[in-house]
């Protein structure tokens, strides 16, 4: 993306027209995506855009049969014999995830966390993720996912009405296959997410998938405003009460400021 920009500034050649939308003093664009709240629609979009990107890159096509479609396959269609050559493009994984996601009434978060699973996975178990097996580790990295993170856990029979042709047996084997070859760290620190969202948002700037802008209207803003005034008035409270246990000291009259001495 940087070699480009660089060719067109040096060629003077126009970019086309700008897309992406940019605030002024009449108007103020805003997403609705936080580390906190992604939103659901771009954090997929981003989630399996990251996949498609695992896929095209891979260096080999390393596999465990556990994954493999061919040896379980998750619709009663027939497997074609080439299906290991054919790379998915994004669209594709980006719907089968979608359905996933929309059936099962999952969150952003929940997709944020498959990344970190799946990338996990490909880690200790030393696999790549490809065009035979990226179903079935998509699949169980959204089940674990949904197990850990979401109060509210979406169960392997509940999958089965999903994809209807795949059975509880299977989803109960390839869950602990999955839980194995993590060698059972389903972790996921508060530092690890932001950064994954962070990244994700990077790689969806890099590639012209800017998440939702949104005008701030009247009653969003008046919104803000109430909010920034709750969480002021906390931290007022808070710091009030931290000068008062400051105060516990026995024979403590007052306060003595001393000059700092700065060397």
């Amino acid at each position: 993306v940087r070699e480009k920009r660089k060719s067109n500034h040096i060629n003077h050649v126009s970019p086309g027209q700008l897309t992406k939308k940019y605030s002024s003093c009449s108007t103020i664009f805003i997403d609705d995506s936080t580390v906190s709240q992604p939103n659901l629609r771009s954090t997929i979009k981003c989630v399996t855009l990251a996949i498609f990107y695992h896929i095209k890159n891979r260096d080999s096509d390393r596999s465990l049969d556990i994954f493999d479609e061919k040896s379980h396959p998750l619709t009663r269609e027939e497997v074609p014999d080439d299906y290991y050559k054919h790379d998915p493009d994004h669209k594709h994984i980006y719907r089968f995830v979608r359905t996933l996601f929309s059936a099962a009434q999952l969150t952003a978060e929940c997709a944020i966390v498959t990344l970190v699973y799946l990338e996990r996975l490909l880690t200790y178990a030393e696999i790549d993720i490809c065009p035979s097996n990226w179903k079935r580790i998509v699949l169980g990295a959204i089940l674990l996912a949904s197990k850990v993170w979401d109060d509210q856990a979406v169960w392997n029979v509940d999958y089965c009405q999903i994809l209807k042709d795949i059975t509880v047996e299977d989803m109960n084997e390839m869950e602990r296959h999955f839980l194995e070859l993590l060698q059972f760290n389903i972790n996921v620190p508060a530092s690890v997410y932001a950064k994954y969202y962070f990244d994700l948002r990077s790689l969806a700037d890099d590639n012209n998938l800017s998440f939702l802008l949104e005008p701030l209207s009247k009653e969003r803003a008046q919104k803000l405003e109430a909010i920034s005034r709750l969480c002021e008035d906390k931290y007022k409270d808070l710091s009030k009460a931290a000068m008062r246990r400051s105060f516990s000291a026995d024979n403590l009259v007052g306060i003595r400021r001393s000059n700092a001495i700065l060397s």
